[in-house]
């Protein structure tokens, strides 16, 4: 599992632990694992995927931002700022 917060100009939109996320960025269409490699990069308008810890989906809308994940030991840290 991964710690994920989305945050936005209207606050938190989630804040929990995910199986994955899937989002445009500016280089093309990514998903997030656990364990993934520490990044930053900007999305792109279209749609934030979150595969929660109950393997249920839930969907953002994404106008633009960044995704930051950080590798610490063995665990991921997401954390998405969003417009």
């Amino acid at each position: 599992m991964m710690n994920v917060k989305i945050d936005s100009l209207r606050g938190i939109l989630f804040e929990s632990t995910a199986e994955s996320l899937t989002a445009e960025t500016k280089a093309g269409e990514i998903t997030v694992l656990p364990g993934h490699r520490s990044l930053i990069t900007s999305l792109k308008p279209g749609i934030l995927k979150i595969i929660d810890s109950n393997s249920e989906e839930k969907f953002f809308e994404v106008k633009s931002g960044f995704l930051e994940v950080k590798k610490i030991k063995e665990k991921t840290f997401l954390t998405i700022l969003i417009d």
